[in-house]
């Protein structure tokens, strides 16, 4: 098998089971901030821990606001989370679209990396930025493949003055159609309520291994609390709204 057909055969696959990379991630990373919290090293016991905390949270949060951009104007049956197979209607062009050609894995990276950075071990960054390029790059492939075959020269001519990866903002062209809101929340309720939860457990351990006692005005368990009070507020209107409507 030719060099080219092997990296879409590989990102194809990938594509499938590309939510098992994040758990992977997770495990480690817990296990990391086990450690640094209890040798006390990178920006534990100093003046900047709890800055840095909401700076990784800020990165995150950047990354979300990414997603949420491109979720909220992308055409129907694009920008989606199916993992049977490539999916695609149109050619997206705006929006966040014309300045890279995966903005939705921009937004995962962003928000993985500000998770992956409270472990504050360099090493580990590393190598997560590391893996990442060389996981998600296969899966870029094939998806590059796929638009490649169905939409020929429309798909090539956008390709070509768009940066695979890293945004060209200058080249931001404002969408056409109106910001789906209700887009948004149905698919990005659940992310957002696990990014809360994931930094929530960082919390945790930290007040595990410090012996500390919990409070429930804590603001990372506040921030969990309120992100998970309206992913079910959302999850239970969609659920009444689909009834209504099978009904009538």
């Amino acid at each position: 098998m030719a060099f080219q057909e092997e990296m879409e055969v590989q990102g194809n696959f990938l594509f499938k089971h590309r939510g098992g990379l994040p758990v992977i991630f997770l495990v480690i990373s817990l296990a990391v901030w086990y450690f640094t919290v209890h040798n006390g090293s990178g920006f534990m016991n100093t003046p900047y821990e709890q800055a840095y905390s909401y700076f990784c949270l800020a990165v995150s949060a950047l990354g979300i606001l990414f997603r949420v951009m491109t979720t909220g104007y992308s055409a129907t049956n694009t920008s989606g989370r199916n993992t049977r197979g490539q999916l695609a209607d149109q050619v997206n062009t705006l929006g966040t679209y014309s300045t890279v050609r995966h903005p939705l894995y921009v937004g995962n990276f962003l928000v993985w990396l500000g998770i992956i950075m409270m472990t504050q071990n360099i090493w580990f960054i590393i190598s997560f930025v590391l893996l990442y390029q060389l996981y998600y790059e296969r899966i870029m492939f094939a998806e590059e493949q796929f638009m490649r075959k169905k939409f020929g020269d429309v798909y090539l001519s956008w390709a070509e003055k768009t940066p695979m990866f890293i945004p060209r903002l200058r080249q931001w062209q404002a969408p056409q159609s109106a910001f789906d809101f209700g887009k948004v929340l149905r698919m990005e309720k659940t992310g957002v309520t696990a990014t809360f939860l994931i930094f929530l457990m960082f919390e945790l351990i930290r007040l595990y291994i410090r012996g500390l006692d919990f409070s429930y005005d804590n603001f990372w368990f506040v921030a969990f609390a309120v992100s998970l009070t309206l992913h079910l507020v959302i999850k239970i209107h969609t659920k009444i709204k689909r009834r209504r409507e099978a009904r009538a």
